[in-house]
């Protein structure tokens, strides 16, 4: 039975983790070992920059109020520009157990260690023995990201995980699929799929925009890895990650941080706005795991053909093998293996239901193969976004 943390905001976790969050790259080793009190439960995460950033404050509010979060530390050096004010005062209003540590103010590492770790030991037995309540796929939101990709990507593991996500969207969740700059081509499919003419509109010029930006630094989504397995150009790349998105009518355009309203599936544009200010958009998978997150993504669909063995900080990542003889290297590493499609083991249809079962299995207790081997990745760089207009949440 799925079963959930029921937070202030009406929102359910799978989770009930402590996040220790630090506000600037300083405070980084007080922050880890501050964790180290209880490494299963207490997950780093933060923003590494001096320099204030609207998107990286918006980032850490939504993170640190995530549904799979029952408690926080803030650690601070006590003098960045990070306004550690407005994130306590976000934190405070969720009604989660909140503790401060201003390196500064508590003199030095030994000291700050000392204090945060203490606020873990005691806040550890209490979500442990919090309470759940019972969960739907409608209280479900679900985001999905493909890294290391190859040939066999577009063909078994994405189009598993667009069966996955139809299913999910139909039974009320609310599915998630990126990114922009790696769907260039299929603006066109996509607008189709809109659930309005002018969100539609916003869709392609999303996507327009992404191949404007990647054009200005020069270089797109693609990396020597996708070109050694078997991929050749971003079109090709970009028809093998739209798979990911299933064949559900497209109900909205968001950009990190935004959370779904209600269940339906949901394009996020990552692609930051205006001149290019601040280098690539994503500069790793787990970047993009984490504007999942900071919109609600309990739990995060990572479909890989070439193999990669990351997790994330906070949510789960369940792993999904395209390609059959890296599973077969690398299987302690992953979740599911739709790499049978290709090989006769199983069919399209069969490995969807899979990966639907796996997170509904989430929700009932089970953990991935990232949680089990302890890995907890987290990325926040700077990036620039305006607000969504309201054609791209129709009504």
């Amino acid at each position: 039975m799925m079963r959930g943390y029921l937070r202030s905001d009406g929102r359910k976790g799978i989770r009930n983790l402590i996040a220790v969050a630090y506000l600037v790259e300083c405070a980084h080793h007080v922050a880890r070992r501050i964790a180290e009190a209880d490494p299963e439960r207490a997950h780093v995460i933060g923003f590494p920059g001096c320099f204030p950033n609207p998107y990286a404050q918006k980032m850490m509010e939504r993170l640190c109020t995530h549904p799979n979060v029952g408690a926080v530390v803030l650690v601070s050096l006590g003098c960045e520009s990070f306004d550690r004010a407005a994130l306590e005062r976000v934190v405070r209003a969720s009604d989660r157990p909140l503790r401060v540590v201003v390196i500064q103010g508590e003199g030095g590492t030994r000291s700050s260690i000392a204090a945060g770790r203490a606020f873990v030991e005691e806040q550890g037995p209490l979500l442990e023995a919090a309470e759940t309540v019972p969960m739907a796929v409608s209280d479900l939101v679900v985001g999905t990201v493909c890294g290391g990709s190859d040939g066999t990507s577009g063909i078994t593991g994405n189009p598993a995980a667009g069966i996955a996500f139809d299913r999910l969207v139909a039974e009320g969740a609310a599915c998630i699929f990126e990114e922009t700059g790696e769907l260039i081509g299929c603006e066109g499919i996509m607008e189709a799929r809109a659930a309005t003419p002018a969100l539609g509109t916003e869709i392609r010029a999303s996507v327009e925009k992404a191949a404007r930006y990647y054009a200005a630094l020069g270089y797109g989504s693609f990396a020597a890895g996708n070109a050694d397995g078997g991929l050749t150009t971003i079109e090709e790349k970009s028809l093998g990650a739209y798979m990911k998105s299933g064949q559900s009518r497209i109900s909205g355009l968001i950009k990190p941080g935004d959370i779904p309203p209600k269940g339906g599936l949901y394009l996020m544009d990552v692609v930051p706005d205006g001149e290019v200010r601040f280098g690539f958009p994503n500069i790793s998978d787990n970047a993009e795991i984490v504007e999942m997150m900071a919109s609600g993504a309990l739990c995060t669909l990572f479909v890989t053909g070439r193999g990669s063995v990351v997790g994330s900080a906070l949510a789960p990542v369940v792993k999904i093998a395209a390609n059959p003889v890296m599973y077969a290297r690398m299987e302690e590493d992953m979740d599911v293996n739709a790499g049978r499609i290709l090989t006769g083991g199983a069919t399209l249809a069969e490995v969807g239901e899979e990966i639907y079962r796996t997170v509904i299995g989430l929700a009932e207790g089970r953990r991935t193969k990232s949680e089990e081997l302890g890995h907890q990745e987290f990325i926040l760089t700077y990036k620039s976004f305006e607000p969504i207009g309201p054609a791209c949440l129709p009504v």
